[in-house]
């Protein structure tokens, strides 16, 4: 677990460590427990994939990242979060798809990672296997966000959990969107909150 962590800080990305390791915990107890896929929306940097990778791996199985490398809404250009180390100095745009790959090969985990290249929704429509987990961290709108609760929220295995970055109770904390589909799943009757660590909230999907 240490090397894990080691690889987790050194990688380009947002997310705490504390959140991270109730990640990590949350994507161990699902992959051991179901045996099925793992799948995260909105990959970036990788910095969350290893985590995931490194639970997948214990299990035996995989975990999916799905995002279209070209950066969220905040990323682009003049927002806060704009990174331009990651311009694409051909095609102008941001491409994030290097720097992941770089993430899973200093980390020792490509062969526990199937990358799809794609929009969230897209990809939901043809995707047909149960998962064991779906870790919510994309685009920030509620468009987005709504998007890939509505795509991939169904597809989760009963006992399997659904996992969501970045949820803010307080306006003043951050974005609503995802807070907005936190509460969209509790109120549907099929999830309940199984942990709080920061922003990350885990929900489990109820058997029967």
């Amino acid at each position: 677990m240490t090397d894990v962590v080691a690889a987790f800080e050194a990688a380009k990305g947002f997310m705490p460590l504390d959140e991270g390791l109730a990640l990590h915990a949350a994507a161990k107890e699902a992959a051991a427990g179901l045996g099925l896929p793992l799948l995260e929306v909105g990959t970036y940097c990788g910095r969350s994939t290893i985590l995931l990778a490194d639970a997948a791996r214990g299990a035996g199985t995989v975990v999916v990242t799905v995002d279209h490398h070209r950066g969220s809404e905040e990323q682009q250009p003049g927002w806060e979060y704009h990174d331009a180390s990651l311009v694409d100095p051909v095609t102008r745009r941001t491409d994030t798809l290097p720097h992941f790959r770089r993430t899973l090969y200093a980390a020792g985990l490509e062969e526990h990672v199937i990358a799809v290249v794609g929009r969230s929704p897209q990809v939901a429509r043809v995707w047909r296997q149960p998962l064991g987990l779906v870790f919510i961290d994309g685009g920030h709108t509620d468009e987005h966000a709504t998007a890939d609760y509505e795509g991939w929220s169904p597809l989760i295995a009963e006992g399997g959990l659904l996992v969501i970055h970045d949820v803010f109770p307080d306006p003043a904390a951050g974005g609503q969107a995802p807070y907005r589909v936190y509460r969209r799943a509790l109120a549907s009757g099929h999830f309940t909150e199984a942990g709080v660590t920061g922003s990350l909230r885990v929900l489990r999907r109820e058997r029967g």
